[in-house]
């Protein structure tokens, strides 16, 4: 097994995986650490290193004000673990293979994590890549910055950096891209055969990236879980970009709270103590769900310009074939599924518009077990497509066990081949999932 590889910035040492048929690297820096003055700025390449650098453990968290251990299904689904370290410097990837070599070209897959932009982080038991990797891909997850340390905006900082004012955490990701782009043969894997893909927030980081025009050409598909979701309400409508102006009028309103008139002197602040006068702040916001004080990516008219679902349905950048879908009880609102309508109207516009393209949609709906009776809730499905219930306090049985054998199965032909069909791991031929055109019979059930 491929233990020890060499990138372009110094030597890794690895882990072996439970299975020993892969290797875990974990806690590869790919940019330097933004701190200090490089707080709120794009990321900057990363310093070489001598010697071997063991990569055993994840790297820190990005900063985020947790919701702590308390009795909300996401806290006692993933959030279980306080004592992972979280900092500022948090500008790692983690990537496990199954190469026996740094010559076998495999398909690879890079993931970005979900949580609002305001929370989350690759540690997350979830998205341990073991079991993808197992199938025959390299899988590289991608930590980024979130919430105020991602996507501050504030006229300063548009002065100072008009290339770059803002989105400090989709940069992020893009770097992550590229860092792959660059090194991922060293770890066996195909820089010419890469998926993106990501969940709720992190499959809205998905779109912006595919609709990022200097990403043309560097991935061949991309897969979009529960993260298509256009909301009424403006306040809690995260996904679709504000403009520049008001996103910079925002960080102005934030930095009275904080106390600072510059962002000389923000730079100067404790992370910590810009991360907890965030929180307190976001609790001032009048929606229910207290989000509209909180940063989300904006439209900042250089690198990630427009609606990125627009750009998904109606633009070439980046026609690359397409895996989505929904779970059945996810951000109903008056007996609506947001993310379904949304989903539904996106994808028929793309048919209309691209009628070649490559589109395959999912509904998943099983019945997930648990004292607390929660449905078939929002990113309750991550457990299946990276065939990790092993990992989840829930009382999963054989069928539930099946059912992620044959999601894990369709998700890594997709990508392998950009076609979900084919066998599992087991050599089980799955059930035919039919590209799709329009019609709602082409909708594959996950139940």
């Amino acid at each position: 097994m491929l233990r020890t590889v060499e990138t372009k910035y110094g030597k890794l040492k690895g882990m072996r995986g439970n299975n020993p048929r892969v290797t875990a690297y974990r806690g590869i820096p790919f940019a330097k650490p933004p701190v200090g003055d490089l707080r709120w700025r794009a990321p900057q390449p990363v310093e070489p290193w001598d010697g071997v650098r063991e990569a055993y453990n994840y790297g820190p968290i990005s900063m985020q004000d947790t919701p702590g251990l308390g009795d909300d299904v996401y806290c006692r689904e993933w959030h279980v673990d306080p004592e992972i370290p979280m900092d500022e410097d948090c500008l790692y990837l983690n990537v496990w293979t199954p190469a026996k070599s740094a010559d076998e070209k495999l398909p690879v897959l890079v993931w970005y994590f979900g949580g609002a932009f305001n929370w989350g982080y690759t540690a997350e038991m979830e998205f341990d890549g073991e079991m993808l990797a197992n199938q025959g891909i390299v899988v590289v997850t991608v930590n980024y910055r979130i919430a105020v340390m991602g996507f501050l905006g504030h006229p300063d900082l548009t002065k100072e950096a008009p290339d770059a004012p803002t989105n400090f955490g989709l940069l992020d990701q893009k770097a992550g891209l590229d860092w792959t782009i660059e090194n991922i043969a060293a770890f066996g894997g195909d820089p010419d055969n890469i998926t993106i893909a990501g969940q709720s927030a992190g499959g809205g980081s998905v779109l912006n990236q595919l609709a990022c025009k200097k990403n043309q050409g560097k991935m061949k598909r991309a897969a979009i879980f529960s993260g298509i979701i256009k909301m009424d309400d403006e306040q809690m409508d995260i996904f679709t970009p504000v403009d520049l102006k008001k996103h910079e009028q925002k960080g102005v309103e934030f930095f009275k709270f904080l106390g600072v008139s510059s962002i000389e002197e923000a730079r100067k602040l404790d992370a910590k103590t810009v991360r907890d006068k965030y929180g307190e702040y976001a609790q001032l916001s009048t929606d229910p769900m207290k989000m509209g004080l909180r940063f989300f990516p904006c439209d900042d008219g250089v690198t990630f310009t427009g609606d990125p679902t627009d750009a998904l349905s109606k633009s070439d950048v980046n026609n690359v074939p397409l895996m989505t879908g929904y779970t059945t009880d996810e951000f109903v609102f008056g007996g609506i599924n947001t993310v379904k309508a949304s989903v539904d109207i996106t994808l028929n516009d793309a048919v209309k518009n691209y009628p070649d393209r490559p589109l395959y949609y999912y509904c998943f709906g099983p019945e997930i077990p648990g004292w607390d009776n929660p449905g078939v809730f929002h990113s309750v499905d991550l457990w299946f497509w990276f065939e990790t219930l092993g990992m989840c306090w829930r009382p999963f049985t054989g069928k539930h066990y099946d059912l992620a054998r044959h999601m894990s199965g369709y998700f890594v032909n997709f990508i392998k081949t950009g076609d979900p069909n084919g066998k599992d791991h087991n050599g089980e031929e799955l059930a035919k999932w039919s590209k799709y055109t329009g019609k709602a019979d082409e909708v594959i059930k996950f139940d």
